[in-house]
């Protein structure tokens, strides 16, 4: 996923065209597995929808910065039809690999290391590599001795004549069995506080604690998925019984883009047809929330669409030992810079999510044929360090990470090493500290973007309070009297038939006993049980409470 590209946006061009566009650009048939990702100027990540205009999705000043992602993983990457959607497949699961997001044992971390180095080095020729070759390339973010001389005994002995085609594909069948394939993790905290990792497989929904898999809520049980202000719910079955999960996260933002991703995914990996998918309400009780659609393909069409291609492969061109060896950093990932007709000039903050992978070769805009290139990164001459000691090979084999630390990618999401000088000329950053920060996903810097929020926040309470006061000195001045009077009349009228009905409506299904079909139903749904436990109740033993005080002080006098 290489080389920079721009294009002319129009105001009423939408999503859809762009995707097709680069998909078309790559000769890329296998396009629904595909999507663009982009950042606001709040550093949220944002997926771009296809049916919404490009600039109403962008809240920043053009020209737009979007990076060509993985948004859905497949299931069984033995169904993916073209070598060139393996490919692609190959260099994100490569970068979930070097970010530090796939969960993986030691031996299987050796492995997925010994196919990245089969399928870009070849097989083992001792007059071309030297002692410690693995230690020239950076496939993990904590790469230890013993793991670089694991990898290199797997590419010597076990690996020897496959093509890289083969090699990628190897650890594709590797990397889908593992716990966290698939996985993006959104930082979040749980009803106790702790700091848990939410994500969408193709199996359910999952949550992560440390380095460990503490909920997995398949796809056919999860009922419902909401969110409320900065509060994600997941409303499932587990043990034929329902249960509720909450979740917190930073900003009502952040949470908003948790609810969408979650609703994607299982419209994507739940249906059979597209056409079952229905228009989804993050819904209260009173409040219809926000409404939400899934507009693409699901998986089982895709994988359908997927064999009835019947077209020549197209040529996949991958970079090669000399390149690979002399770069210093990780390749560039597709960058698309979407510029207007008549183009503002970008201020600094508007950056791209995420640094693009590395340097690579610079492909001219006219040549559609031009190659896709990839490498994984080398790493900056160092001096020799202390050979391994005996007590090191003789440490019993464990489940460890890829880190041989706990699973947390908020930590180890590390920024992908590109050189200053090329980020300075290609996207004219301000320092390279704030690309790196927005390529972290870390807790951390979420909470601290929660303070400004609440500042945002209480300037919305002073608009709102100036606009009551004006509306008042309305209400109170000689112009437009009677009208206004007249419209508010109406309105309370309205507002107090609605509360005479409500309100005994609300008593007779919250204090009575009656058994009736429908009033049993409305019980037993989840957003009133909610409304039961957490509100009303709460709220029952609070005026009650302040009831009995006043009578004893009564009786007391």
């Amino acid at each position: 996923m290489s080389r920079d590209t721009s294009y002319l946006c129009k105001r009423e061009t939408k999503g859809q065209f762009l995707i097709d566009h680069v998909c078309t650009y790559y000769s890329l048939l296998e396009k629904d597995y595909f999507g663009l990702r982009y950042v606001d100027p709040e550093k949220q990540r944002h997926w771009l929808e296809p049916n919404k205009s490009i600039s109403k999705q962008m809240k920043s000043h053009p020209p737009y910065t979007m990076c060509f992602r993985v948004k859905f993983y497949p299931h069984e990457p033995l169904k993916i039809k073209e070598e060139l959607t393996r490919y692609l497949l190959y260099l994100q699961i490569k970068r979930d690999i070097f970010h530090g997001r796939l969960l993986c044992s030691f031996s299987d971390a050796a492995y997925l290391g010994a196919c990245i180095v089969q399928a870009e080095l070849g097989d083992f020729d001792p007059d071309e590599h030297p002692e410690n070759y693995v230690s020239e390339f950076e496939i993990f973010p904590k790469q230890s001795q013993k793991l670089e001389r694991k990898i290199m005994e797997i590419h010597k002995n076990e690996l020897r004549g496959q093509s890289p085609p083969i090699a990628e594909f190897n650890l594709l069948l590797k990397a889908h069995t593992l716990e966290t394939y698939a996985v993006d993790p959104h930082p979040c905290k749980d009803s106790t506080g702790t700091t848990t990792f939410l994500g969408f497989t193709a199996a359910g929904f999952v949550v992560f604690q440390g380095n460990k898999r503490i909920h997995l809520i398949k796809w056919p049980d999860v009922c419902k998925l909401k969110f409320e202000g900065k509060t994600f719910y997941v409303i499932g079955t587990q043990k034929e019984k329902k249960a509720m999960l909450a979740f917190h996260t930073s900003t009502p933002a952040a949470c908003k883009h948790l609810w969408k991703c979650g609703v994607e995914n299982q419209a994507f990996y739940k249906y059979a047809k597209s056409s079952q998918i229905k228009t989804v309400s993050s819904s209260k009780i009173f409040f219809k929330g926000s409404r939400f659609r899934y507009s693409g393909k699901v998986a089982k069409e895709v994988v359908e669409a997927s064999s009835k291609i019947q077209r020549e492969p197209p040529e996949v061109h991958r970079i090669n030992i000399t390149q690979s060896r002399s770069s210093h950093s990780l390749n560039k990932q597709l960058i698309i810079n979407m510029e207007p007709l008549q183009p503002l000039l970008p201020s600094p903050t508007e950056q791209d999510e995420e640094l693009p992978l590395g340097k690579g070769v610079p492909l001219p805009k006219e040549d559609i044929s031009a190659p896709l290139i990839s490498s994984s990164p080398v790493k900056e001459a160092r001096g020799y360090e202390d050979p391994p000691s005996e007590e090191e090979d003789k440490i019993p084999e464990e489940p460890l990470t890829i880190s041989e630390l706990a699973y947390n990618p908020s930590a180890s999401l590390l920024p992908t090493p590109v050189d200053d000088d090329e980020i300075d000329k290609l996207f004219d950053c301000s320092s390279r500290l704030e690309l790196e920060r927005e390529d972290t996903d870390s807790f951390e810097e979420l909470e601290a973007d929660e303070n400004a929020f609440l500042i945002a926040e209480e300037e919305e309470l002073r608009e709102a309070r100036r606009a009551l006061s004006r509306s008042c000195d309305i209400l109170t001045s000689h112009f437009r009297v009677n009208p206004l009077v007249k419209s508010f009349s109406r309105l309370l009228v309205v507002a107090l038939g609605l509360l005479l009905f409500v309100f005994p409506l609300l008593l007779l299904l919250l204090e009575s006993g009656i058994d009736l079909s429908f009033l049993c139903e409305i019980r037993q749904t989840p957003e009133f049980e909610q409304f039961h436990y957490e509100y009303y109740c709460p709220l029952k033993e609070w005026v009650a409470g302040k009831v009995n005080l006043m009578l004893y002080m009564l009786g007391c006098s």
